[in-house]
Parts: C-alpha cells; sequence; structure tokens
C-alpha cells in the first residue's frame, strides 16, 4: 500500500463499527467472541493464587477461539461460492428452453416424427424397438437395424395412420442367439420448456412434463 492512501475501513474501524459492518452471522460472532472474554476474565479471578494459569495457556485458548472463528467465516464464504456457482449455472443452461435434449425419457409426440438414439447391446445380432404410449400399451413393435445410428420414429400404428398426440416412451430389446440379452430405455430428442435449479442441481423439464437432471442429457441440439 502506497504512503498517504487511507487504510481500509476494516482496518481502521474500532470493534464497534467493525461488528456493524458485518452481516449477521459475524454478529454472532462477536457476541460468542465477548462470551469467551468474560469466561477466561472469569477464569483469571477465580484462579488459585498458588497454582495461577500459566500465560501460553490463556494465548492457546485464545488462539483456539480465534481459529474456530476464522474456520466459521470461511465456511460462510464457501457457501457464498457456491451459491453463486449455482446461479452461473442456472444462467447457462436457461438458454436451453426451447432446445431439444437427448435424454432416455418420455417424449411428447405432435405428430411430428421423434428422432431416436438406440443403444444395442454388446454381441447383439437382433433389436426390436417397443413403444408405448402414457398409460403403458405397447403401440409400436418392430425390429430394427443392430445399429447406434439415430433413427425417425414415425409415430403411426401398423395401417400407416398417424398415432394421437401424447407422450410416448421407447425401449430396445436386445437379441443374442435368438435369447434377450437386454432390456434398455432410448434415448430421444425432447424439447425442453423448463429449467430448474433446487439445492444446486439443475432440472430440467420435457415437453413432456419429465423433470431430469442435466447432467443425465447426452446431447442438444436446436429444436
Amino acid at each position: 500500500m502506497e504512503i498517504g492512501q487511507p487504510m481500509p475501513a476494516a482496518l481502521t474501524a474500532t470493534p464497534a463499527q467493525y461488528t456493524q459492518a458485518q452481516d449477521g452471522e459475524a454478529a454472532v460472532i462477536s457476541s460468542d467472541f465477548e462470551t469467551f472474554l468474560k469466561m477466561l476474565t472469569a477464569q483469571m479471578e477465580n484462579q488459585d493464587p498458588l497454582n495461577p494459569v500459566e500465560s501460553t495457556d490463556y494465548a492457546v485458548q485464545l488462539a483456539t477461539f480465534s481459529g474456530v472463528e476464522q474456520q466459521v467465516r470461511t465456511n460462510d464464504i464457501l457457501e457464498g461460492l457456491g451459491a453463486k456457482l449455482g446461479l452461473m449455472g442456472m444462467s447457462d443452461i436457461a438458454g436451453w428452453v426451447g432446445m431439444e435434449a437427448r435424454v432416455a425419457a418420455p417424449v411428447y409426440f405432435d405428430q411430428s416424427p421423434v428422432t431416436i438414439v438406440p443403444n444395442p447391446a454388446v454381441g447383439a445380432d437382433e433389436t426390436r424397438l417397443v413403444v408405448r404410449n402414457d398409460v403403458g400399451d405397447i403401440v409400436d413393435n418392430a425390429i430394427i437395424p443392430v445399429s447406434s445410428d439415430p433413427i425417425e420414429w414415425a409415430g403411426v400404428d401398423d395401417t400407416g395412420n398417424p398415432l394421437p398426440s401424447g407422450t410416448y416412451s421407447f425401449e430396445l430389446i436386445s437379441f443374442g442367439n435368438e435369447q434377450v440379452l437386454s432390456s434398455d430405455p432410448v434415448e430421444a430428442y425432447s424439447r425442453i420448456t423448463e429449467t430448474q435449479n433446487e439445492g444446486g442441481t439443475l432440472w430440467l423439464i420435457t415437453e413432456s412434463g419429465a423433470k431430469i437432471s442435466a447432467d443425465s442429457i447426452s446431447a442438444i441440439r436446436e429444436s
């Protein structure tokens, strides 16, 4: 600090002024410190004159309390930083509203094709796509290529007529040597309608009403 510059107010303020300058938590710490000093004074006044407490013991007590006070302040700072980071994350994903996220969750079908991304099990020689409506009824059950390439699900029944608008879920059954290897949810692109921050966890709400954590999506694209 250059000579002639004023000292920071926190360094020149009296104890009373400094206490007023802090938030509620600091005021509590100040109150606890005053209580500690009263107890220390009482200890000095009532000590055995023939066996007085060493001055080094008082220094240790003061240092211990000071360490606790600093730890409390550090915890407050870390909590504040965590909250700020949460808000930064919220601001980042707020721009995702209106975009499409790829996630293994039900999708709202509005007569437009839905992009799905199957993930066949290792060793599969046949894969079957099973589609269910919002009440769990199977509306489509068809063999698809054993590939992880995206597929456009048209949303039509066996006669070629469009299925009604609504929420649908996708499941991939992988077969190997005519045996079922696995049955897994299929990722699909779903439009994001809302973002939320709950306790530091970032959530996305999709058009189907599904609530998914932001870190569970595998891709995002323009709607």
